[in-house]
């Protein structure tokens, strides 16, 4: 027997889609890690990560990792790699986060209004409280892989999926 489907026979689920930035700064053996812990509903609380954020109206991935980084850290970036585009998908939200390595940056480090900024050793990374997800890209980050790119599922704060795009 054939069935006649309806438009009430699926529900589809249209997520809202943002985007973001995020750069890990290295310096020697070390990179630039911000603990979140001064916000008071952040959903990073807690989890150490590299510095970025939402991409303003009509601004550019390149120009909010510059506007970011300066308003988080006071450093001014000198030199980049574009490292990787990664989709984060959870709740009814779907994240496009563009990844930047910062090699080369200058001015005096500030504090962050959003939590505490530390340069930690590339072998120390591992072992601080850090997103399932963000161990992933991490890897390839500090082996210097190429660009890639990146879906991480999550359901509410726990990683349920990734799969390597490119």
């Amino acid at each position: 027997m054939n069935k006649k489907y309806t438009c009430y026979d699926k529900i589809i689920v249209m997520k809202k889609t943002k985007e973001t930035v995020l750069a890990y700064l290295v310096k020697e053996d070390s990179c630039l890690m911000l603990l979140r812990n001064k916000k008071k509903h952040d959903i990073n609380a807690n989890k150490w990560i590299g510095v970025g954020g939402h991409l303003e109206e009509k601004e550019s991935p390149l120009d909010a990792l510059y506007r970011e980084i300066k308003e988080e850290t006071g450093l001014d970036v000198i030199s980049y790699e574009y490292k990787s585009l990664i989709r984060f998908n959870y709740d009814d939200i779907s994240e496009l986060m563009h990844l930047y390595i910062v090699n080369e940056f200058k001015g005096d480090l500030i504090d962050c209004d959003e939590g505490t900024l530390k340069w930690i050793k590339k072998s120390d990374l591992f072992s601080l409280e850090l997103w399932e997800g963000d161990k992933i890209f991490l890897k390839k980050l500090i082996n210097n892989e190429p660009y890639f790119e990146l879906e991480l599922n999550y359901l509410e704060d726990k990683l349920i999926s990734f799969k390597f795009i490119k």
